[in-house]
């Protein structure tokens, strides 16, 4: 059982029962297309348009909790665990024996990193076969690019190369150092990797062209010999959920192209869910992870706030904002989590927590639903989520139990409002930004000092409630749909000059902002598709998702969960999991 004595920082259990109630109808204006230039270039220039859409908004809701009045604020939402005497780490986290792969028959089998393994082991092909096959198609600096290019923003072909030659020549000589040596995967651009710029989805290299040292948990993957393949496209700053983004092109949903990949970790989600590489590191901010997952069938973590070390940045979402896996398979982000999470010593909180480990004793199986917040997803959406649940009930064990959360729309305006003041705190020259994001950021620094600081009161109570969810229900697992819709359609003329529509993008955050504020971990998995309503003429199915919440520093057993909710999307789902039609087979070497 989750206590004070067994953790730094644990908040104190305490109950605030208020009953739920449906959000108010959004009232932010939509605006897309030319008309977005000079919405952006009015706001900047008439006084007190910004304050006014600030508090159109919804962020003074706050200022009417009597409840959170004595309450201290929270600025930081780390806990973690203390490591128990003896409590050591795996030898490695890469051995082949680590691996949990999919079946091989299995229904829309990707290839994982157990197939790019075999493939080395028995001589049919080398790291440098592979990455000479991924090279040509994201690539942006030749003239015939391939559409699957927008999803990158560079790739060093020079260090790609290197990498894999490397790689090569070790299983030549039969030394690799592990099932992930010769592996592709990427990078989003708001990591630091040495030898590239940090672009933040802008047009300005925020490194100014400066050498940096590469992020640790990149370094402890090229450590086991992956290779790195490029950085990949995400939203402007990370400040909206579609991945729209002028300056560097949008990727398509692989699934179905009428639809938004989901941001702002679109660029990896697109990498992984074409089939171009297994695995990507993204961030996760407000859901940057999981609804780019979510909308392109993939699996993803948000993994406890300072659980994987952010070194050597100093992040804009300091508070909220976390890497984590994204994978098209749980074995392959098991894996992959346990090497990104390996303590660093550098990092305070990082550097607290226990190695990641599998789970060796029997957990308790309980799910908690907050019926009132789950309802509001979306018919088809509750659907998918239901045949998956009560597929766990039935077959998996799993015990369902109603729960309460307090201030459901206050706290998502208070996350809201955080992650909007400390991105733009950390934003020098709005002016040379999107038309969308001068508006957003121009907004942003209007919120008080006062506001701010209740947003913090209000993250306490989050924090002492699900405290008090934990301690009543061990090994508790707090599920939502991942969005409440089934993705999201792209509109005319969005693409070539951005968009605003705060509408759908505070609906689409409606579950996912809860684990950001908090610091919780959470998982992503798909549970369905569905049939895609956006106008176009090439049509196809769109993923659904499910997500699980769990306690601080809790993401094991979050990982058994979603190898619970793979064996449902395979097992028990009508249809299966389905493979995108333009999916890259690149150990065939054809497209």
């Amino acid at each position: 059982m989750t206590n004070a004595r067994t953790y730094a920082n644990y908040p104190p259990a305490q109950a605030h029962e208020i009953p739920y109630r449906a959000p108010p109808a959004p009232q932010n204006p939509v605006v897309k297309g030319a008309l977005l230039h000079y919405l952006a270039n009015i706001v900047a220039a008439v006084p007190g348009l910004p304050s006014l859409l600030w508090s159109n908004a919804g962020f003074t809701s706050l200022r009417k909790l009597k409840e959170i009045e004595k309450i201290d604020p929270r600025y930081d939402p780390t806990v973690t665990p203390i490591p128990k005497s003896g409590d050591k780490a795996p030898t490695s986290h890469t051995h082949v024996t680590k691996l949990r792969a999919p079946p091989s028959n299995a229904d829309g089998r990707f290839y994982s990193i157990a197939d790019f393994h075999d493939a080395y082991k028995n001589g049919r092909l080398t790291p440098v076969d592979v990455v000479e096959a991924i090279l040509p198609l994201i690539r942006r600096d030749v003239e015939n690019r391939s559409s699957h290019s927008t999803a990158f923003v560079n790739s060093r072909v020079d260090l790609v190369m290197q990498a894999a030659e490397a790689s090569t020549k070790r299983w030549k000589e039969g030394n690799p150092l592990g099932i992930l040596d010769g592996v592709p995967f990427g990078v989003k651009d708001d990591v630091n990797v040495k030898g590239y710029g940090r672009y933040i989805g802008t047009k300005r290299d925020y490194n100014e062209g400066k050498e940096v040292e590469t992020s640790w948990c990149v370094r402890k993957v090229e450590e086991e010999g992956a290779v790195l393949v490029g950085k990949l496209n995400m939203h402007e700053l990370g400040m909206d959920t579609t991945n729209n983004n002028p300056w560097w092109g949008t990727p398509l949903n692989p699934y179905n192209p009428n639809y938004y990949c989901g941001g702002s970790s679109g660029g990896p989600a697109y990498a992984v869910s074409s089939g171009l590489i297994p695995f990507a590191i993204g961030s996760d901010g407000g859901g940057s992870i999981r609804i780019p997952s979510n909308y392109c069938g993939l699996y993803g973590l948000k993994p406890s706030h300072g659980r994987v070390s952010i070194a050597p940045l100093h992040n804009a979402g300091k508070s909220v904002t976390v890497y984590g896996p994204i994978s098209n398979n749980m074995g392959d982000l098991e894996v992959f989590f346990r090497v990104l999470a390996q303590p660093d010593p550098s990092q305070h909180a990082s550097s607290q927590f226990a190695p990641p480990k599998p789970v060796s004793t029997p957990r308790n199986k309980t799910i908690g639903i907050c019926k009132g917040w789950f309802d509001r997803a979306d018919p088809i959406v509750q659907e998918k989520c239901q045949d998956a649940l009560r597929y766990f009930t039935s077959e998996l064990g799993y015990e369902i139990v109603d729960i309460t959360l307090p201030f459901l729309y206050e706290g998502q305006m208070a996350h809201a409002m955080t992650i909007l003041a400390e991105g733009a705190t950390s934003t020098k020259n709005i002016s040379n930004l999107t038309p969308a994001n001068k508006i957003l950021m121009r907004v942003a620094q209007q919120t008080p000092a006062t506001d701010f600081l209740l947003a913090q009161k209000l993250r306490h109570v989050f924090m002492q409630h699900l405290a008090h969810l934990f301690a009543q229900h061990p090994g508790l697992v707090i599920v939502t749909p991942t969005t409440p819709n089934a993705g999201w359609p792209i509109g005319d003329g969005e693409l070539a000059y951005g968009m605003t529509d705060g509408n759908t993008q505070v609906r689409n955050m409606e579950y996912v902002w809860l684990a950001n504020f908090t610091g919780v971990p959470c998982i992503q998995f798909p549970v369905g598709f569905v049939e895609g309503k956006a106008k176009g003429e090439r049509k196809g199915k769109v993923p659904v998702g499910m997500m699980g919440h769990g306690d601080w520093g809790c993401e094991d057993a979050l990982v058994e969960f979603g190898f619970d909710g793979e064996r449902w999307l395979h097992e028990g789902c009508e249809g299966g999991r389905l493979r995108p039609e333009g999916w890259v087979d690149v150990l065939e070497k054809r497209v």
